[in-house]
């Protein structure tokens, strides 16, 4: 008599654990990934009120340098001597607009020539950026993630670069992976 009960013990508890997983299966069901939408594209914006400017200074008799960084402070080397004389000094500021977590790669381009009002050219290098590349875009539409980038003018002797106003252009490439 004990084995008859402990037989049919046994199989109502196989019975139930097969019941069980049977109905663990059937509430589950199966879905197939489409494909994925491609990645919006990243939108740059320069903040024309905000390029890079190297602000007013005196060149001494050997030149040198000034850069402007990406905090917005500025330093000189050589005979370069810094001075205000209303003129601001920035660095150079673009508004990217991207998906949050978007990861955005700046490549800076080469090295560009000045033109002086006077005469006279100087070479602009574009300096680093904040934040540093690759950055993750953070910003959330319609805000923007902002990239400040500065940079360093190579200033030679009075001769070969006379005191006046210097423009160019320079390119920056944003790429998004």
């Amino acid at each position: 008599m004990k084995n008859k009960i402990k037989y049919f013990f046994n199989s109502k508890i196989s019975i139930v654990i097969v019941f069980s997983i049977a109905s663990f299966l059937a509430t589950f069901s199966a879905r197939a990934q489409g494909p994925e939408n491609p990645p919006k594209p990243v939108v740059i914006y320069v903040n024309p009120a905000q390029g890079l400017n190297f602000g007013a200074f005196y060149q001494g008799g050997t030149g040198g340098s000034v850069m402007v960084y990406p905090n917005g402070s500025r330093t000189t080397t050589g005979s370069v001597i810094q001075t205000s004389q209303g003129v601001s000094f920035s660095p150079a500021i673009f508004e990217v607009e991207a998906e949050p977590g978007t990861l955005v790669t700046i490549v800076n381009g080469p090295d560009v020539t000045l033109t002086g009002s006077n005469g006279g050219t100087i070479v602009l290098s574009i300096g680093s950026a904040d934040p540093p590349s690759p950055f993750i875009a953070t910003a959330t539409s319609p805000s923007r993630t902002l990239i400040r980038i500065g940079g360093t003018l190579t200033i030679g002797n009075p001769l070969v670069n006379p005191p006046g106003n210097y423009n160019g252009t320079f390119s920056v490439t944003f790429i998004q992976p």
